[in-house]
């Protein structure tokens, strides 16, 4: 019991930096450099890897002076100067018009139970297609998906997969439902609209699990094309969340 401190403490840099090549030799041949073999592995989006970016209008910034924009999405507000990108590195200013870098540019794809999500009174028993890009606008500790989440979109393997495409292969795999997971919708926030509205008119319903980190006018915008919201809450502090 007299250890139990030692165990419990944090490394000091020697140490860290030890175990992280050690886990760093065990790990370098099985970790995957993103999750985009999802996508390979779903027969419909096979297609040549995505070299770049996607460029695509994006919704809910304001202009400033000098070519600087300022995004209105999240509650960050990034003040953004020209060919610079914003904290979740997936959104840019090209010469005072931003513009989203991940629309379509999907890197995982999977169908999973509708309760994996988790969503337990929605449809039970059916399936979702779930679909992510790139980028996030917080940096968890625990993060699940860091492979894609925390990476920029030039860092991942991705597909192009426009929101009728996307709509088309869920139809084929009789998925009742559309989840945008993984990583952060918000942060894709363009795609995931286009493809709810389009996914509402045939008749295919769409889910977003999410961090919530969105400001009220979008969210509500957002929530007009959508069947199903599920929030993660990360932590029950706010120190946590400030961290």
């Amino acid at each position: 019991m007299d250890n139990l401190d030692n165990v419990f403490r944090h490394p000091n840099r020697r140490e860290f930096l030890k175990w992280g090549a050690a886990c760093g030799a065990v790990c370098a041949g099985g970790l995957r450099p993103c999750i985009a073999q999802d996508v390979a592995g779903t027969s419909e989006l096979e297609g040549p890897k995505l070299k770049g970016v996607i460029r695509h209008p994006a919704r809910h910034w304001e202009k400033l002076e000098d070519n600087k924009v300022k995004c209105l999405l999240c509650p960050r507000e990034c003040e953004v100067a020209d060919v610079e990108r914003g904290y979740c590195g997936v959104r840019e200013n090209q010469g005072g018009q931003y513009q989203t870098l991940v629309y379509g540019a999907l890197c995982s794809a999977n169908l999973d139970p509708i309760e994996k999500k988790p969503l337990f009174h929605y449809l039970p028993g059916t399936t979702a297609f779930s679909v992510a890009t790139a980028g996030c606008n917080i940096e968890c500790k625990f993060c699940q998906n860091w492979q894609i989440s925390q990476f920029r979109p030039e860092q991942v393997e991705s597909v192009d997969v426009t929101p009728g495409k996307l709509v088309a292969v869920c139809k084929a795999r009789s998925s009742p439902t559309i989840a945008y997971t993984y990583s952060e919708p918000v942060v894709f926030y363009e795609y995931v609209y286009d493809s709810a509205e389009q996914a509402r008119k045939a008749g295919i319903g769409s889910v977003i699990i999410s961090n919530g980190f969105i400001q009220e006018k979008p969210l509500r915008e957002l929530c007009t094309q959508l069947t199903g919201v599920k929030i993660d809450l990360k932590a029950f502090t706010e120190k946590f969340y400030n961290e």
